[in-house]
């Protein structure tokens, strides 16, 4: 008979491997082009591209289908990304215009990419309780520069603090980051990587409580999108995120 923990790790995976598979998820992502301030063209793609740094500027004709906010770009149309990216549609592809860096990028999603059509799952640990630990969450807000798995792109995250555990007696720190309503966002190495897991993985863990008590469950401990797709900008874990003990808990290194 399957228990109840077991049951909600399978659910909470199945729904993690939908979402990978949606059509313009991150298993679609196909190619990634950088802007800069002279307008070129783009393999694979209409208009001319270019960017200031602040805005990317397109420009097209109606007959090149590309479609933003339900009307199509015609003639020179600029798109600011204030608070992200922002998409453009053309046909079944999604278009992002990705500020990083000071800089832009035009990354495809195509539901047709290999990494999607070819998907079959994300391997994974048997779910175990024994790496469900309890934390200590110290408030200590810093931005904190982290670099990138992409060359040529600055990375920086908002941390929150630091959280401290025990793993099989061994006491271990995670710079927190903030994952939004008051959750925390871990991104740790540990000695599996590069044999049984990816390079490094993240977890997202509930608010701390009052007194800073949270809770850490390795078996949601999930692979960025890094490790499915050459063109993931993802950032690297802060530099203490380093655990000792090898994690045999959650997500394997994909096939």
């Amino acid at each position: 008979m399957t228990d109840d923990f077991t049951r909600d790790w399978r659910a909470w995976h199945a729904r993690r491997e939908a979402a990978l598979a949606e059509p313009h998820g991150w298993l679609s992502l196909a190619a990634f082009h950088w802007l800069d301030g002279d307008p070129a063209r783009l393999d694979g793609l209409p208009g001319l591209w270019s960017s200031d740094g602040d805005a990317v500027t397109v420009t097209a004709a109606a007959a090149d289908r590309l479609i933003a906010d339900g009307a199509p770009v015609e003639g020179t149309a600029e798109f600011a990304t204030p608070a992200g990216a922002a998409w453009i549609d053309y046909g079944d592809k999604r278009l992002e215009l990705a500020p990083r860096g000071g800089r832009h990028a035009v990354r495809v999603r195509d539901p047709q990419a290999p990494t999607r059509t070819g998907f079959t799952g994300v391997p994974a640990y048997d779910p175990d309780p024994a790496w469900v630990v309890t934390g200590a969450f110290t408030a200590d807000p810093d931005r904190v520069e982290v670099g990138s798995v992409r060359a040529g792109v600055d990375q920086s995250l908002d941390a929150l603090g630091t959280v401290r555990f025990d793993l099989a007696g061994e006491p271990q720190a995670l710079v927190a980051a903030d994952a939004g309503n008051g959750r925390l966002w871990l991104l740790f190495r540990d000695p599996t990587n590069g044999d049984t897991t990816a390079s490094f993985r993240q977890l997202t863990t509930a608010a701390p409580a009052a007194d800073g008590t949270v809770e850490l469950d390795f078996n949601r401990a999930i692979n960025m999108p890094c490790a499915f797709t050459e063109f993931g900008t993802c950032p690297l874990p802060p530099g203490p995120n380093r655990l000792t003990v090898a994690v045999t808990a959650g997500e394997r290194e994909p096939v």
